[in-house]
């Protein structure tokens, strides 16, 4: 739309000071002469636009002109532009609006705090993904999206995590990233429930509208949800004893064991260590991992079933050396 166009050239000018009819057209995909009609309307409607003729010319803002946030203290306008997650906002469909929103936000702050906002971005970067990214294909993202704006009902296909798929009909409620993974939160069956986006094997939107609930607060359910779900996890509890030479690994555990304690160093050096698990078979393969390196002390009955597992693994071995 022209007006659309007409606001980016404004922001734009206030953004960069100068530009020529060329990277105007490049910059919003239009034609040269395109430009110079907008540029004759933003003239007539009263904006200081100024052609500067010559080699380093082009179209200018009189100086002074420009729209300023008031009341806005340093932290506050900073806090506004720390980038989000381009990755989430690529996943909403938001990206470029983010990018727009940006362009206003800085075309608006004061002069004398244009220099700090435009350093934010080269001092500042969120990133929420893994370093081991596996991107989720969230096929019906979009009907998602739509009908939670529209507060419609959802018919779905869920598969869950045991491979079974089941048919529901739900009233989406909102979406919640966790880290790069995106969650449907919908009421069902008179529960709230959380259903992982990239298990919705089809969502089809249905004409039948719901009525959200006046006091839910998706944040405050989602941390009570999240709190909840984390107290329903099984714990498997290990005490070992750990060589000096791998403690500082041991400090940074891994997806599936937490550090629930850490005791002062023996007289023969080797550290003292409680480990929780959510099985048996995680804190087996886990332990196996560091050979003679961690030490059971209790349970006894996993010392003899990583006993068994190693036994295994050597017998495996020699089979393989005598073929």
């Amino acid at each position: 739309m022209r007006a659309d166009r007409l606001i980016s050239i404004l922001l734009l000018l206030q953004n960069k000071g100068k530009l020529t009819t060329k990277q105007l057209s490049q910059e919003l995909e239009v034609s040269e002469r395109t430009i110079h009609r907008d540029m004759e309307a933003l003239s007539i409607s009263g904006i200081p636009v100024i052609a500067e003729r010559g080699k380093s010319g082009g179209w200018k803002l009189l100086d002074k002109y420009k729209t300023n946030l008031t009341g806005l203290k340093t932290n506050e306008i900073m806090s506004l532009l720390i980038s989000p997650s381009l990755q989430l906002l690529t996943d909403l469909g938001l990206a470029n609006d983010w990018y727009e929103a940006r362009q206003k936000i800085l075309a608006s702050v004061p002069n004398s705090y244009e220099q700090n906002t435009n350093d934010i971005w080269n001092r500042i970067h969120v990133d929420t993904s893994t370093w081991r990214q596996s991107t989720e294909k969230i096929e019906s993202f979009k009907t998602l999206q739509q009908a939670i704006w529209d507060e419609k009902k959802l018919h779905i296909i869920y598969e869950r995590a045991g491979g079974q798929c089941v048919e529901r009909i739900v009233n989406p409620l909102g979406l919640v990233a966790k880290g790069s993974t995106w969650y449907l939160v919908a009421h069902s069956a008179g529960k709230f429930r959380n259903y992982r986006a990239s298990r919705i094997q089809s969502a089809t939107l249905t004409q039948e509208g719901f009525d959200r609930p006046n006091d839910f607060n998706l944040a405050h359910y989602w941390s009570s949800s999240t709190t909840e779900f984390i107290k329903s996890l099984p714990r498997y509890e290990v005490n070992v004893e750990v060589s000096p030479h791998i403690i500082q690994r041991i400090k940074f555990p891994g997806r599936f064991v937490q550090i629930l304690q850490v005791e002062s160093p023996l007289e023969n050096g080797w550290i003292p260590v409680k480990l929780s698990f959510d099985a048996e078979q995680e804190a087996k393969e886990y332990i196996l991992g560091f050979g003679d390196q961690i030490k059971i002390i209790h349970p006894n009955s996993l010392k003899k079933n990583i006993y068994d597992m190693a036994k295994a693994v050597v017998n495996f071995y020699e089979q393989e050396q005598t073929l």
